[in-house]
């Protein structure tokens, strides 16, 4: 018998509901096919775990507005992007001038890790907010296989350090190196290197679904890449193009990832 797992990436309100802080559009659908799979799976008794990731912000964290302030005390509109040298010229510059020096060394980090710019979100996923809570849908799908099968869907929370990035799980986008939260999550590597099939869906492809797994994917060895299944109708894009999220499946699909859709997996 295979062990199978499914690892769902942030299927949180706040981009699941078209009311979300940071709807990603198509979300709501994709969570709803992932909520109908993992049911069905849980019926046909194909499915050995689930891991569930929640990004967990406060109100005050360096890629929401409150953060920031131009030279008239103006917080940025969200989607603003700020760059190293924005922070050097005092275009943008922290709400708190004590923090100047924190903030620029990790734009600098974030820009020599060569993923993403500095860019400024709605604030989102508020710890204890509506926004956190998993979407309806596939929290009651996920509940009933807890259930049924007396068994735990472990949460791994992310992004409760206000000063650097955590799309993914496996570790924040500048680790803090007294915090330890931020720093490489080998327990999350391991246990899905325990299972012989994993499903990875959730939110957003472009962001949190590619920076988890390409961590992921260098831990993992060619080999062990084959056991990844990207469910391609339970994630979406936050950018409309889907540039980094098309770069994504096409770099981990050269390492070894397959694909498929939530009514072709393990039918």
């Amino acid at each position: 018998m295979i062990k199978v797992a499914v690892v769902a990436i942030d299927p949180q309100n706040d981009f699941c509901q078209p009311n979300g802080a940071l709807f990603v559009k198509g979300a709501d659908e994709d969570m709803a096919r992932a909520a109908e799979m993992v049911r069905r799976l849980t019926r046909d008794k194909k499915l050995d775990e689930i891991q569930i990731t929640l990004d967990s912000h406060y109100q005050m964290h360096i890629a929401h507005p409150i953060a920031w302030v131009d030279e008239n005390g103006n917080h940025p509109d969200p989607f603003t992007m700020i760059s190293v040298e924005d922070a050097e010229n005092g275009i943008w510059k922290p709400f708190h001038p004590a923090l100047r020096d924190r903030f620029i060394d990790y734009l600098k980090g974030l820009r020599d890790s060569g993923r993403y710019s500095h860019l400024i979100w709605p604030p989102h996923c508020i710890i204890g907010s509506p926004g956190a809570n998993i979407y309806p849908d596939f929290y009651e799908a996920v509940s009933e296989w807890e259930i049924k099968n007396s068994a735990i869907a472990p949460r791994t929370t992310k992004g409760s350090n206000a000063f650097t990035e955590h799309f993914s799980a496996v570790k924040a986008e500048v680790p803090d190196p007294k915090d330890p939260g931020t720093q490489l999550n080998s327990a999350f590597i391991d246990t899905i290197r325990e299972y012989d099939v994993v499903a990875v869906l959730g939110q957003a492809l472009d962001y949190c679904v590619a920076n988890t797994f390409r961590d992921v994917a260098e831990c993992f060895s060619d080999a062990e890449m084959g056991k990844l299944v990207l469910i391609q109708d339970a994630t979406s894009n936050v950018d409309p193009s889907g540039a980094l999220g098309d770069k994504f499946v096409q770099d981990m699909k050269a390492r070894g990832m397959k694909t498929s859709t939530t009514s072709e997996f393990l039918a």
